[in-house]
Protein backbone atom coordinates (compact mmCIF):
# COMPACT_ATOMS: atom_id res chain seq x y z
CA UNK A 1 0.00 0.00 0.00
CA UNK A 2 1.46 3.75 -0.86
CA UNK A 3 0.02 6.97 0.41
CA UNK A 4 1.40 9.90 -1.85
CA UNK A 5 2.99 13.60 -0.32
CA UNK A 6 4.24 16.04 -2.27
CA UNK A 7 7.81 14.94 -2.29
CA UNK A 8 7.79 11.52 -1.41
CA UNK A 9 5.63 8.14 -1.13
CA UNK A 10 4.62 6.39 1.87
CA UNK A 11 4.93 2.88 1.88
CA UNK A 12 3.25 0.13 4.59
CA UNK A 13 3.37 -3.19 4.99
CA UNK A 14 0.22 -5.81 5.21
CA UNK A 15 -0.19 -4.98 8.40
CA UNK A 16 -0.62 -1.33 7.74
CA UNK A 17 2.49 -0.20 9.69
CA UNK A 18 4.20 3.09 7.65
CA UNK A 19 7.66 1.01 6.81
CA UNK A 20 10.84 3.33 7.85
CA UNK A 21 14.29 3.13 8.59
CA UNK A 22 16.96 4.65 10.67
CA UNK A 23 20.86 4.30 11.79
CA UNK A 24 22.14 5.21 14.66
CA UNK A 25 25.46 7.36 13.73
CA UNK A 26 28.67 6.74 15.86
CA UNK A 27 31.52 9.01 15.93
CA UNK A 28 33.69 5.66 15.79
CA UNK A 29 33.45 1.87 16.18
CA UNK A 30 33.93 2.14 19.99
CA UNK A 31 29.98 3.52 19.56
CA UNK A 32 30.48 6.02 22.62
CA UNK A 33 29.23 9.21 20.44
CA UNK A 34 26.15 9.16 18.34
CA UNK A 35 24.88 11.74 15.94
CA UNK A 36 20.83 13.44 16.44
CA UNK A 37 19.81 15.85 14.28
CA UNK A 38 17.15 18.58 14.56
CA UNK A 39 13.43 17.94 14.07
CA UNK A 40 12.10 19.34 11.10
CA UNK A 41 8.83 19.75 12.87
CA UNK A 42 10.34 20.75 16.03
CA UNK A 43 13.86 22.56 15.74
CA UNK A 44 14.29 22.84 19.42
CA UNK A 45 13.94 18.51 19.58
CA UNK A 46 16.79 16.40 19.00
CA UNK A 47 16.02 13.31 16.96
CA UNK A 48 17.81 9.71 15.72
CA UNK A 49 17.67 10.46 11.80
CA UNK A 50 15.67 8.30 9.97
CA UNK A 51 12.36 7.94 7.09
CA UNK A 52 9.87 6.91 5.38
CA UNK A 53 11.24 4.11 2.59
CA UNK A 54 10.47 4.14 -0.69
CA UNK A 55 8.55 1.64 -2.53
CA UNK A 56 10.80 -1.51 -3.72
CA UNK A 57 13.34 0.01 -1.65
CA UNK A 58 15.43 -2.40 0.78
CA UNK A 59 15.50 -1.09 4.51
CA UNK A 60 19.83 -0.76 4.54
CA UNK A 61 19.32 1.35 1.38
CA UNK A 62 16.70 3.21 2.61
CA UNK A 63 18.96 3.92 6.01
CA UNK A 64 21.52 5.05 4.26
CA UNK A 65 19.75 7.63 1.81
CA UNK A 66 17.93 8.73 5.19
CA UNK A 67 21.01 9.51 7.15
CA UNK A 68 22.48 10.93 3.91
CA UNK A 69 19.80 13.22 3.46
CA UNK A 70 19.29 14.70 6.77
CA UNK A 71 22.01 13.97 8.78
CA UNK A 72 24.96 15.05 5.82
CA UNK A 73 27.00 11.78 6.62
CA UNK A 74 28.31 8.78 5.07
CA UNK A 75 29.59 5.70 6.66
CA UNK A 76 29.99 1.83 7.10
CA UNK A 77 26.87 0.96 7.92
CA UNK A 78 26.74 -1.63 10.42
CA UNK A 79 24.62 -4.63 11.96
CA UNK A 80 20.71 -4.46 11.83
CA UNK A 81 20.38 -3.43 15.65
CA UNK A 82 16.19 -4.52 15.49
CA UNK A 83 13.03 -3.30 14.08
CA UNK A 84 10.72 -1.35 16.10
CA UNK A 85 7.30 -0.87 16.35
CA UNK A 86 5.27 2.35 17.52
CA UNK A 87 1.61 1.93 17.85
CA UNK A 88 0.66 5.30 19.96
CA UNK A 89 -0.33 8.11 17.23
CA UNK A 90 0.98 6.42 14.01
CA UNK A 91 1.50 2.84 12.91
CA UNK A 92 5.72 2.78 12.12
CA UNK A 93 7.89 -0.27 11.75
CA UNK A 94 11.43 1.36 11.79
CA UNK A 95 14.37 -0.99 10.60
CA UNK A 96 16.99 0.49 12.89
CA UNK A 97 20.92 -0.10 11.50
CA UNK A 98 24.17 0.76 13.40
CA UNK A 99 26.66 3.27 10.99
CA UNK A 100 30.01 4.18 11.72
CA UNK A 101 30.51 8.22 9.95
CA UNK A 102 33.13 8.17 7.77
CA UNK A 103 32.48 11.29 6.13
CA UNK A 104 30.62 14.40 7.07
CA UNK A 105 29.53 17.00 4.74
CA UNK A 106 29.44 20.90 5.93
CA UNK A 107 26.21 21.21 4.14
CA UNK A 108 23.94 18.85 3.05
CA UNK A 109 20.26 18.71 1.54
CA UNK A 110 18.13 19.21 4.85
CA UNK A 111 21.00 21.86 6.60
CA UNK A 112 20.26 24.19 3.19
CA UNK A 113 16.51 23.28 2.67
CA UNK A 114 15.31 23.52 6.11
CA UNK A 115 18.15 24.92 7.87
CA UNK A 116 18.76 21.05 10.00
CA UNK A 117 20.99 21.16 12.94
CA UNK A 118 23.63 17.89 14.00
CA UNK A 119 25.34 17.53 16.76
CA UNK A 120 27.25 14.36 18.77
CA UNK A 121 26.30 13.53 22.13
CA UNK A 122 27.30 10.85 24.45
CA UNK A 123 24.98 7.63 23.99
CA UNK A 124 24.01 8.46 27.78
CA UNK A 125 23.43 12.12 26.82
CA UNK A 126 21.30 11.08 23.71
CA UNK A 127 18.88 8.85 25.89
CA UNK A 128 18.38 11.55 28.36
CA UNK A 129 17.40 14.08 25.48
CA UNK A 130 14.81 12.05 23.30
CA UNK A 131 13.42 10.18 26.13
CA UNK A 132 10.95 12.93 26.76
CA UNK A 133 9.75 13.34 22.99
CA UNK A 134 11.02 10.49 21.20
CA UNK A 135 10.84 7.51 23.39
CA UNK A 136 10.91 5.13 20.92
CA UNK A 137 14.21 6.54 20.05
CA UNK A 138 15.88 6.63 22.73
CA UNK A 139 14.68 2.56 22.98
CA UNK A 140 16.83 2.16 19.80
CA UNK A 141 19.40 3.52 22.14
CA UNK A 142 19.10 1.41 25.05
CA UNK A 143 18.62 -1.72 23.21
CA UNK A 144 22.19 -0.83 21.82
CA UNK A 145 23.39 -1.31 25.26
CA UNK A 146 21.60 -4.60 26.19
CA UNK A 147 23.43 -5.61 22.41
CA UNK A 148 26.91 -4.40 23.99
CA UNK A 149 26.85 -5.87 27.72
CA UNK A 150 29.08 -8.41 28.65
CA UNK A 151 26.49 -11.22 27.98
CA UNK A 152 26.21 -9.53 24.41
CA UNK A 153 22.81 -9.38 24.70
CA UNK A 154 21.68 -12.66 25.08
CA UNK A 155 20.70 -12.94 29.05
CA UNK A 156 16.83 -12.80 29.53
CA UNK A 157 15.24 -9.93 30.33
CA UNK A 158 11.90 -9.18 31.33
CA UNK A 159 10.12 -6.93 29.18
CA UNK A 160 7.81 -4.24 31.11
CA UNK A 161 3.94 -5.20 29.89
CA UNK A 162 2.50 -4.28 26.61
CA UNK A 163 0.94 -1.17 26.45
CA UNK A 164 0.24 1.66 23.52
CA UNK A 165 2.72 4.03 25.61
CA UNK A 166 5.68 1.63 25.48
CA UNK A 167 7.44 0.79 22.07
CA UNK A 168 7.23 -2.58 20.82
CA UNK A 169 10.53 -4.54 19.94
CA UNK A 170 10.79 -7.01 17.42
CA UNK A 171 13.67 -9.65 17.36
CA UNK A 172 13.16 -10.41 13.22
CA UNK A 173 12.83 -8.47 10.32
CA UNK A 174 8.75 -9.53 9.94
CA UNK A 175 9.16 -9.49 6.02
CA UNK A 176 12.33 -11.93 6.27
CA UNK A 177 12.19 -13.72 9.35
CA UNK A 178 15.44 -13.23 9.01
CA UNK A 179 17.61 -12.71 12.67
CA UNK A 180 18.86 -9.55 13.95
CA UNK A 181 22.71 -10.34 13.18
CA UNK A 182 21.82 -10.51 9.23
CA UNK A 183 23.47 -8.22 6.49
CA UNK A 184 22.06 -6.25 4.44
CA UNK A 185 22.80 -8.14 1.39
Amino acid sequence: MMKFKPNQTRTYDGEGFKKRAACLCFKNEREEEVLLVSSSRHPDQWIVPGGGMEPEEEPCGAAVREVFEEAGVKGKLGRLLGVFEQNQDRKHRTYVYVLTVTETLEAWEDSVNIGRKREWFTVEEAIKVLQSHKPVHAEYLRRLQLSCSPTNGNSLLQSPPPNDNYPHYSATAPSTGKPLGSSCR
